[in-house]
């Protein structure tokens, strides 16, 4: 705490002091020579001089009648009773610089106390230091001082933190008084000093403005998140407080992050904004002030090599419109035949990112509106560098979002297949706009024997990674699919992958096996939640999966349950995204889809199972709308199944006459199904897929025929090599029968399982008269 002598020869604390780190040359006392006495006079600067003549005037006016002196002693230079010298007229002035001199001398020592102190402060410091050097009152009593040879004690001033309004008062009031007292000393008019107070106070008032404006600015501009948010953050934050109408100019296209631009440097127009017109009493628009000039800017500008624009650019540095080199390169940006505005109503400003330049920004003001000034300078150069980083990191987050969102849409199957006695839907939602990418997937794989595999997952995380590994994860359940294992094994399987991804590559899976001609399912289950199954009379039941572990666990059996899959009825597959958050646990969330379900058929009637794409979308209500924290996967399937009348299935023995039998067998059926005009067709292509199994087949061939939307013929062997179409030689005996089976069905193709393998061909039913 530091005291300061009062006009009664007390002492008075200051309870809130600010340091000075600087304090004008004729403010300063130079320190005393050695050896020389405490009590003796010093030389008083002429600013403090003047102050001091002020002051004693004062001092004077007010002595008492008798001619003795305030204080009570009744000659000057007497020890008053408590043994303090009283200093005489000639030596006021001296000791007036002397509590000057302590006090300077402890503001600096108190500014190297806080050398980390912010400019503000420092200022506020600096100005409650002059007020009181000029406008407080002397003491007429010195300090006592502490005998030679000891130093005095330096008390630590501590700074308290002001704000710029109060601030700027302080330093107007020292302002003030340093002219007063200039004025006291050099004969300076009243009107001069009062004038240069205004204009400093008119100053220190718009320098307040321009940092509080820069700073609401810069935040309205930081608040977006991509190009376009950040640019009209601009122009929102600038017009009309700064400008009257502002031109923001990007790079076309907008390199992003190490790309070397290709081709010339082209400049578009991304946005422009001004003033709104006034409305007129009948209802019209009125320009409030008229533009000179009106701009029309171009949208495409071409920065020429070495051109006046690009010299602009290289700059960086914002410049007046009247300036030489903005008015040349004006014209090449808002186009030929536009008049610049003079009088420095223009600036132009290039916007710099990280690397190189991406555009420019031009502020234009109206004529009756003041000029910009050389601060404002400042402040364009602080919008354009806080919206060029913005626009810069906006563009790379754009290209991250757009990768991202790729790579997952790429994972996930874009269309899903349409098998035998199934129809299928799916929706796909990430967790939230700015995390497009996550782990959840689901996937449907044709089996043999018209069977379908029903997949769904849940990797955990929204990353990148996570997305990788769902990747992997779904292209191995593809590959183990295509193998034709069980469900559990398929299941375990993926357990081992995901521990060879890492240790901590965790992951719920349910996969699920459709079999429409035995109108049975199988499931096996990895801690995900249980599926939901909406039966044709409206009754919905959650289907009772064991759970199991999750996927990456690693030591752990899965099992396999076997269900009915009645006709009409709709399995939905999906993950926790869609009945967990925040706001419920998982199994409110699945009584709550139970539900929704059960009203959603309620609508359709009881003989009338509802659309699935439809039902998809009313599943995804139950999540409101900032209730969803996961990203969620969803896969419908409505069980149609295939009817016994239209399945035919025969065991032939694997000799040379099972081809003619499988003809006969043939024929029979397709007789009773009313396609006699495919027996031709269908019995040449079966004889000649049944000789192949039966010249390397050990056990009994199966022959299955279809009849759905197309006729199917499979037939099935023990051997797992599968058939290759090759283009036989004239010389050839054999190699021919697999390219008739391509050149007559309308698809074709072979199936290797776990017992061996199936080759399967359709045809194309006739039309019906």
């Amino acid at each position: 705490m530091t005291e300061y002598p009062t006009p009664h020869g007390g002492r008075q604390a200051a309870t809130s002091a600010l340091p000075a780190p600087a304090v004008p040359a004729e403010f300063v006392v130079p320190p005393e020579p050695t050896g020389a006495r405490r009590d003796a006079p010093r030389p008083v600067p002429d600013g403090i001089a003047a102050a001091a003549a002020a002051s004693g005037g004062r001092d004077r006016a007010t002595a008492s009648p008798s001619g003795e002196p305030p204080g009570g002693s009744p000659h000057p230079g007497d020890p008053e009773p408590g043994g303090t010298r009283r200093p005489a007229p000639g030596e006021r002035g001296a000791v007036r610089a002397g509590d000057a001199n302590a006090a300077v001398g402890a503001s600096r020592r108190s500014g190297r106390t806080k050398k980390s102190r912010g400019p503000e402060r420092t200022s506020a410091g600096a100005a409650v230091g002059h007020q009181r050097a000029a406008s407080e009152p002397m003491s007429e009593t010195a300090a006592p001082r502490p005998p030679a040879g000891r130093e005095e004690p330096v008390t630590e001033v501590t700074e308290v933190a002001k704000p710029v309004s109060e601030v700027a008062e302080v330093a107007q009031v020292a302002d003030a008084a340093a002219l007063a007292a200039a004025s006291a000393a050099g004969g300076v008019s009243a009107a001069s000093a009062a004038s240069a107070v205004k204009d400093a106070a008119l100053a220190t008032t718009r320098d307040g403005d321009r940092l509080r404006f820069v700073g609401a600015a810069t935040r309205r501009i930081a608040r977006g998140i991509d190009l376009d948010e950040i640019v009209l953050g601009l122009c929102r934050a600038t017009v009309p407080t700064f400008a009257d109408v502002i031109l923001v100019y990007l790079r076309n296209p907008m390199p992003v992050g190490d790309e070397r631009p290709v081709g010339p440097f082209v400049l578009r127009l991304r946005r422009t904004d001004r003033i709104p017109e006034e409305p007129d009493s009948d209802g019209g628009r009125l320009p409030s002030v008229p533009m000179q000039p009106d701009i029309h800017a171009a949208e495409l500008a071409e920065v020429q090599p070495g051109g006046p624009l690009a010299e602009v650019l290289r700059g960086v540095r914002p410049v007046f419109g009247d300036s030489a080199a903005a008015r040349a390169a004006l014209p090449e940006l808002l186009g030929p035949g536009h008049a610049i505005p003079d009088h420095q109503r223009a600036i132009l400003a290039p916007l710099r990112g990280r690397r190189r330049v991406i555009g420019a920004a031009v502020f234009l003001r109206r004529p009756d509106r003041p000029a910009f000034e050389a601060d404002d300078l400042l402040v364009a150069a602080q919008l354009a560098t806080h919206t060029a980083l913005g626009v810069d990191k906006a563009v790379l987050y754009g290209r991250e979002a757009y990768i991202a969102d790729a790579l997952q849409r790429t994972m996930l199957p874009e269309n899903l297949p349409q098998p035998t006695g199934v129809r299928l839907a799916s929706r796909y939602l990430p967790a939230a706009e700015t995390a497009r990418v996550g782990g959840d997937w689901y996937d449907a794989i044709p089996l043999p024997g018209s069977r379908v595999a029903l997949v769904v997952g849940d990797v955990m995380g929204h990353s990148m990674t996570s997305a990788a590994i769902m990747g992997q994860l779904r292209t191995t359940a593809q590959t183990l699919a295509g193998l034709d294992l069980p469900p559990q094994e398929v299941l375990h399987h993926l357990d081992e992958q995901a521990q060879r991804l890492g240790s901590d590559r965790m992951a719920t899976c349910l996969y699920a096996v459709y079999d429409p001609v035995a109108h049975r399912i199988v499931v096996a289950n990895a801690g995900h939640p249980p599926p939901v199954l909406l039966h044709l009379g409206g009754r919905a039941e959650v289907l009772r999966v064991p759970p199991g572990a999750p996927i990456g666990v690693g030591g752990v059996d899965f099992e396999a349950v076997e269900l009915d899959a009645p006709a009409g009825a709709t399995l939905l597959l999906y993950t926790d995204g869609l009945v967990e958050s925040r706001l419920r646990d998982v199994w409110t969330g699945i009584e709550a889809l139970r539900e929704k379900l059960v009203a959603t058929a309620r609508l359709t009637g009881v003989d009338h199972p509802p659309p699935l794409e439809p039902l998809c979308d009313e599943v995804l209500d139950i999540v409101g709308p900032g209730d969803r924290d996961d990203d969620i996967a969803l896969l419908a399937a409505r069980f149609d199944g295939i009817a016994p009348s239209d399945v035919a299935y025969w065991y032939l023995d694997p000799h040379e006459r099972a081809p003619s039998k499988a003809r006969r067998l043939a024929r029979g059926a397709l007789a009773r199904w009313g396609l006699e005009e495919l027996s031709d067709s269908v019995e040449l292509l079966i004889s000649e897929v049944v000789t192949n199994a039966v010249r390397y087949a050990g056990r009994p061939i199966t022959l299955r025929l279809l009849r759905t939307d197309v006729l199917r013929c499979e037939v099935g062997d023990d051997v797992p090599q599968l058939p290759r179409l090759r283009q036989a030689r004239p010389s050839d005996e054999d190699g021919r029968g697999l390219y008739l089976v391509n050149k007559l069905a309308r698809r074709w193709g072979a199936t290797r399982l776990s017992t061996g393998k199936v080759v399967w061909f359709e045809l194309t039913q006739p039309a019906k008269a």
